[in-house]
């Protein structure tokens, strides 16, 4: 077997792309490591699927359902078929993950449900737009709106309030609608909010929450969160049927508990807004370079000449052109480090000094 070039998994190749990129925080390899002790049932059945379900319900004070899967995709695509008939439609923001990332997995799971776009300054949906997508048109040609989807943090790098969320969720409710919540970031929120996740989630009008573990310091799986305990009708079932219910179950739930019982669950979100934070206001003190969004959660998103880009690159920084020509977000992440954040504003002042 051919030995595995290291270079980029290790602490040379610097990459602010994603927090994907990053690995498995101690506290979720400690919880992993301790599930692997030997025989256990499987599919869920067990004490740490059990633990984890319970973990959750602690941490946002009610008693909500959950159901763990393998990946946001998974988590958001189930989550709204399980919400909607085939007739349905989704209303989301025209940057949203479902729209943009999703490769039509909600309208396959769905068996049809269609997205409708609404726009919405800085990522988050605007109300007035929403509701003209509501009531434009109520004929039995037009796909019939039944559910309002929400990202936090959104893909613009903003978080919606308890005030903001509420009012989603209110007018939603008000057309007969019903709201979910793609919570990829969830603690990337609650941490720069300073809110019980209560707060902004079931108290605020939400029904389902995809909650991210991934982009937070779990090698894998989300927890797709009913707090509306009927709507999760059969939802096992779904989980079955699109290859989401994992036989070993506990390496997939026991990461919760090792990161809900140590804090890191919220102190790695904190860790990685604070280091986009301090990102944020050393690019925009850099002549030529514009931040293009605030700075709310864990990703800082900046316009910059095409050439200080290209010379980033070549240096081997890695990171997304997001939103088109000159525009480039910066993704922390709760292994990056603060040399990380000054190693690459250094490459990058380097970089408009020779351009």
């Amino acid at each position: 077997m051919a030995d595995v070039d290291n270079t980029f998994c290790g602490r040379i190749f610097n990459q602010f792309a994603s927090d994907n990129y990053a690995g498995i925080c101690p506290e979720a390899w400690q919880a992993m490591a301790e599930a692997n002790r030997g025989f256990c049932t499987s599919y869920g059945d067990d004490a740490w699927t059990e633990a984890a379900c319970e973990g959750i319900r602690d941490l946002f004070e009610t008693d909500c359902q959950v159901f763990f899967v393998f990946n946001g995709t998974a988590a958001n695509s189930l989550a709204l078929a399980s919400l909607c008939r085939s007739y349905h439609s989704v209303i989301c923001h025209e940057m949203a993950h479902a729209e943009t990332d999703e490769c039509g997995a909600p309208e396959f799971f769905s068996n049809g449900t269609k997205l409708l776009l609404a726009a919405g300054a800085f990522g988050k949906l605007d109300l007035a737009a929403v509701e003209q997508v509501i009531t434009r048109r109520s004929d039995i040609h037009y796909p019939k709106p039944h559910v309002l989807s929400l990202t936090q943090a959104t893909e613009l790098g903003t978080v919606y309030t308890a005030q903001e969320i509420g009012a989603c969720s209110e007018l939603a409710k008000r057309h007969g609608l019903r709201t979910h919540m793609d919570g990829s970031r969830f603690a990337n929120a609650v941490a720069s909010l300073e809110v019980s996740p209560a707060e902004i989630s079931w108290k605020a009008g939400v029904d389902v929450l995809c909650l991210g573990g991934a982009k937070n310091g779990m090698a894998l799986g989300e927890a797709v969160v009913f707090f509306d305990r009927d709507l999760a009708y059969e939802f096992e079932y779904r989980c079955k049927q699109a290859g989401q219910l994992a036989s070993k179950m506990r390496f997939m739930s026991a990461p919760w508990i090792g990161m809900l019982k140590s804090g890191a669950w919220l102190r790695n979100a904190r860790h990685a807004n604070h280091c986009a934070a301090l990102l944020d206001r050393e690019l925009s003190a850099i002549d030529g370079i514009k931040s293009m969004y605030p700075c709310q959660a864990n990703s800082v998103f900046v316009e910059m000449p095409g050439v200080v880009a290209t010379a980033l690159r070549d240096a081997g920084w890695r990171f997304y052109s997001f939103i088109g020509a000159g525009g480039a977000r910066f993704m922390c992440s709760w292994q990056t480090t603060e040399e990380d954040v000054q190693l690459l504003v250094d490459a990058v002042k380097l970089a408009v000094s020779r351009a």
